[in-house]
């Protein structure tokens, strides 16, 4: 599973060819959850609130460009790396 972005110990993955709807993966220590990308709403898992707070500001300053990685990934394509939140 490819790493598109880091940030604040918070990784941010996709998978190449994943099942619908549109989402991406994050993960903080033990931690992981599975965020919808049309609507930034949690689909499975949890994160601590702080951890996730910043995951969905950072998925709403990148929400196209998560869509473009969502897109090459159903491809197979390359995944660009997303600027992390500073």
């Amino acid at each position: 599973m490819p790493e598109i972005s880091r940030f604040f110990g918070i990784v941010i993955r996709m998978f190449y060819a994943d099942h619908q709807p549109a989402h991406f993966h994050a993960s903080y220590g033990k931690n992981h959850v599975k965020i919808r990308i049309d609507t930034m709403s949690v689909i499975d898992g949890e994160l601590p609130s702080r951890a996730l707070g910043l995951v969905i500001e950072w998925s709403a300053l990148h929400q196209k460009e998560l869509l473009e990685c969502w897109n090459h990934a159903e491809e197979s394509l390359p995944l660009d790396k997303i600027a992390p939140l500073e």
